[in-house]
C-alpha cells in the first residue's frame, strides 16, 4: 500500500474516498471532481491510499483556500480522513507529512478544528499531537489550529466576517455550501427539494468562488446551516434533521 498523488490527468479514473459506498452522491461526486479540476490549478493537492478506502488528504495555499482566513505563506487542510479498517495503522501522519513536505518553503500548515470533537472537522487532539496550536477561536466551537515551521512565522487567524455567524435574508432557512464536499451537494439539492412543500421558507445558495466564500460569516464554508439568519450548524443535514429542525 503507498499514497498516492491524485492529478487532473488521473481524476476522471480515481475515486475520491469519502464517497465510496453512497451512491446518493453521485452527483456530488461529479461536482466535487470537476471543483478539484479547477483547484489543481490553484495549487491544490488531493492525496489517497492506493486502495478502496477512505483515507487521504486535501490541502492547497491558504490565499486561495475557500474559507475565511488570513494566512498567507501558509498551506491549509481542507479535508484529513482516516476510517475504517485504515485506523490505527500510521495513515494518518504519513498523509500529513505529505502535506508538510510540500509546504516545507512555506510558514507551516493552518486547519479548522473545533474545541470539541465534530463531524466533518479534523481532530484537535491529533493535530495537537502533532505539533500544532490554537492560533484563534470563532463562536460557537471553531478553532484555528496552526503548525509553524519556524518561531517568526505569523500567526494565522480567523477574519473578522468569519466570527459573525449572521445573514440578513429574513425569516427562513439559509443553506449555504460549496461543491468542496460531495455530500454537501447532495443534501442541499434535497433541500431545495423540500422548500417547495415547505411553509417555512428554505433558500439555498452556492459558493462558485473563493471570494464568495473567503467572505462568508462562519469559518465553515463547504455547508452551513442559518435559522432565521444565526448560524445553527456546520453539520449535514438530510431531510429528517431538516424537517425537525423548521417544526421547533
Amino acid at each position: 500500500m503507498k499514497i498516492i498523488d491524485i492529478t487532473n490527468d488521473t481524476i476522471h479514473k480515481e475515486h475520491i474516498c469519502c464517497c465510496l459506498s453512497d451512491k446518493q452522491s453521485e452527483s456530488g461526486v461529479r461536482l466535487k471532481k470537476e471543483w478539484l479540476r479547477n483547484q489543481f490549478l490553484e495549487g491544490l493537492k488531493f492525496k489517497r491510499l492506493n486502495e478502496r478506502g477512505k483515507v487521504f488528504i486535501e490541502y492547497l495555499p491558504a490565499a486561495n483556500a475557500w474559507v475565511p482566513i488570513h494566512a498567507p505563506g501558509y498551506m491549509i487542510i481542507n479535508c484529513h480522513w482516516v476510517a475504517g479498517r485504515f485506523k490505527g495503522q500510521g495513515w494518518g501522519k504519513k498523509l500529513l507529512e505529505e502535506c508538510e513536505k510540500d509546504a516545507k518553503n512555506m510558514h507551516g500548515i493552518a486547519v479548522i478544528s473545533s474545541n470539541k470533537k465534530k463531524p466533518y472537522l479534523s481532530d484537535k487532539k491529533f493535530l495537537l499531537k502533532s505539533g500544532f496550536e490554537v492560533c484563534d477561536t470563532a463562536p460557537p466551537y471553531f478553532e484555528l489550529l496552526a503548525k509553524r515551521f519556524h518561531s517568526t512565522s505569523p500567526i494565522p487567524y480567523f477574519r473578522d466576517n468569519a466570527k459573525t455567524l449572521r445573514v440578513d435574508l429574513g425569516h427562513g432557512l439559509d443553506i449555504y455550501y460549496t461543491a468542496q464536499c460531495p455530500f454537501s451537494v447532495n443534501y442541499a439539492q434535497e433541500a431545495l427539494l423540500l422548500s417547495k412543500d415547505s411553509s417555512v421558507p428554505i433558500r439555498v445558495h452556492q459558493f462558485t468562488r473563493k471570494e464568495q466564500a473567503q467572505n462568508h460569516t462562519c469559518p465553515i464554508t463547504s455547508y452551513s446551516v442559518f435559522f432565521n439568519g444565526t448560524f445553527i450548524t456546520h453539520e449535514i443535514l438530510n431531510k429528517a434533521k431538516l424537517l425537525k429542525l423548521l417544526s421547533n
